[in-house]
């Protein structure tokens, strides 16, 4: 993904090339850049890891593909195969419809059939790959304290700003939104926020093993919002039922017509559904603004030596401020996210409160 390390140099390749040269190409229409291909190409999944582009030859990563038919069984290849012929074991990937983009089989009577998908995608491997970063970065900072005690100075270094953000999100986050039963749901809060925190950063480094849009794939941010969903019902008290299907409010509201604990019930569902869409929609919305803002440099830089000098320069200019704006993104997002994740656990597990 073209993003912050070389959006620099395809500035320079941009301004460096003479206007009258573009505009000897602006005729011809397969240098025509399309901007919406450029965009959901990058932030959509894959069944390989595009590399680089040199010339017409694409460099990738195949990436295993596992297929199920209902016709034909179970089918094992590599995606590169699909490159090498359209219709691979009668499998291809769907141009248009509601499958554009996946793996389907053509039907006996013609028509396109989506398959039972468990193929190793782009995104999958990126998530892989955070975890193993993820697992070393705790293992490595663990390493520390396995060789000291409490007595000990304060560590420096990596090792220190990783104490630093633990005891950030525990103190500022966990404990005051959960109540005195945090040190339960502490790991499982802590690897949510480290978990977002590592892949917002990850989709923003524009080289392997970087540049998987892993938060901005809404079932990964769907599956985190149902890890919280499932904490919060599965753990919860007698007095957080209580609340929901008898809340303290005039007997008329929950009786006969069960209104308000209908409210609260569909209260359970939309909390998920928020997490969901927040992390997807902003993940998305950014790297979308990144990569049309390098698009624009491509664009603008043939319409004549003025604009297309000057244009371009002033989208770098963004673009270098939109990538310094997605790190405290990736950030934020991950600490909202916890959050509200911390909230909703509190909120689950209230205190009955007795009468004097």
């Amino acid at each position: 993904m073209k993003r912050f390390f070389y959006i620099l140099l395809l500035s320079v390749m941009a301004l460096a090339v003479p206007a009258e040269s573009y505009a000897s190409t602006s005729e011809n229409e397969s240098e025509e850049i399309d901007v919406q291909e450029v965009i959901f190409g990058h932030l959509k999944d894959s069944y390989e890891w595009h590399i680089i582009t040199l010339g017409e030859r694409e460099i990738a990563i195949p990436l295993p593909v596992i297929l199920h038919s209902s016709m034909t069984g179970w089918h094992f290849f590599m995606s590169d195969k699909l490159h090498e012929t359209e219709n691979y074991d009668g499998f291809h990937i769907a141009e248009e419809g509601a499958f554009a983009g996946k793996l389907v089989e053509t039907a006996p009577d013609g028509s396109e059939v989506k398959p039972f998908d468990l193929s190793i995608t782009k995104v999958v491997v990126g998530i892989f790959i955070n975890l193993i970063l993820l697992l070393g970065i705790i293992m490595y900072a663990g390493r520390w304290y396995r060789h000291h005690d409490e007595s000990d100075p304060a560590p420096g270094g990596f090792t220190g700003l990783v104490e630093l953000m633990v005891m950030m999100v525990v103190d500022d986050i966990i404990k005051p939104a959960v109540g005195k039963e945090y040190k339960r749901y502490t790991p499982f809060l802590l690897c949510l926020f480290f978990f977002i925190f590592l892949s917002n950063l990850m989709g923003l480094v524009p080289i392997f093993p970087g540049g998987a849009n892993v938060t901005g794939n809404i079932a990964v941010t769907l599956f985190l919002a149902l890890l919280t969903f499932l904490t919060v019902n599965l753990f919860g008290n007698r007095e957080y039922w209580k609340e929901i299907f008898w809340p303290d409010v005039p007997v008329f509201l929950k009786c006969p017509l069960p209104i308000m604990p209908l409210i609260e019930l569909f209260g359970v569902f939309t909390k998920p559904f928020a997490l969901t869409v927040r992390l997807f929609a902003n993940i998305l919305a950014g790297h979308a603004v990144i990569l049309a803002l390098t698009c624009v440099i491509f664009i603008t830089a043939r319409m004549g030596p003025v604009l297309g000098t000057t244009l371009p320069f002033i989208s770098v200019l963004f673009i270098i401020f939109m990538n310094c704006l997605e790190l405290l993104v990736a950030f934020i997002q991950a600490y909202v996210f916890t959050m509200l994740s911390s909230v909703f656990i509190g909120l689950s597990r209230p205190e009955h409160h007795h009468k004097d």
